[in-house]
């Protein structure tokens, strides 16, 4: 799934959410938005607040009024949730973070190992001449712009991906935000 299809997915679902009359018809509605990690935070939420209700007991025809204990409850399940979706998306970052910061190293390995062949080149014949340390010298310098080329784009797209996750997260946040807005001001 593409940050631009969990975008659209997100924009969608909250729009369901801000029209719909009630949470359980939004409930009913999460599985057909799994590209979103909204859906799955509105699930814990709205599983907290349905535990938080069944708590209460109120008698049928009684309106529920939740306290503030009930409402961080449900807080802190719209937390955990988000917590758990990110990790999700955040499962295939450390794959480019580990290239970008690995492979300029390797590089470097190559380099000093190129720069010792070409010593030994240097050592095994009586005169210093370029032909005798130019194959050690470009080992060398081949290791270093392939340890470069892996890790520069790798870095880059890091830094891309991660921008972009910390957009979904803050998405997250707002949403969560807004689902205990909704139960403060309908259960209080």
């Amino acid at each position: 799934m593409t940050f631009r299809q969990i975008g659209r997915q997100s924009r969608e679902f909250v729009s369901f959410f801000r029209k719909s009359e009630r949470l359980s018809e939004v409930h009913a509605a999460c599985e057909h938005y799994h590209g979103s990690p909204l859906p799955g935070i509105f699930s814990a939420g709205y599983q907290e607040l349905n535990a938080q209700i069944q708590a209460l007991k109120p008698p049928q025809n009684d309106s529920i009024a939740l306290g503030e204990r009930h409402i961080a409850g449900v807080q802190r399940a719209l937390e955990r949730a988000a917590a758990a979706e990110l990790s999700v998306l955040e499962r295939s970052m450390s794959w480019l973070a580990t290239t970008g910061s690995v492979t300029p190293f390797i590089g470097l390995l190559g380099t000093v190992i190129g720069i010792i062949n070409a010593f030994n080149g240097l050592g095994m014949v009586k005169t210093a001449s370029i032909q005798a340390v130019a194959p050690g010298i470009a080992e060398a310098l081949i290791a270093t712009a392939a340890g470069l080329f892996a890790a520069i784009p790798a870095v880059i797209a890091y830094n891309h991906f991660l921008a972009r996750l910390k957009g979904v997260a803050a998405e997250m946040d707002d949403f969560s935000m807004e689902f205990v807005n909704l139960v403060e001001r309908s259960f209080r």
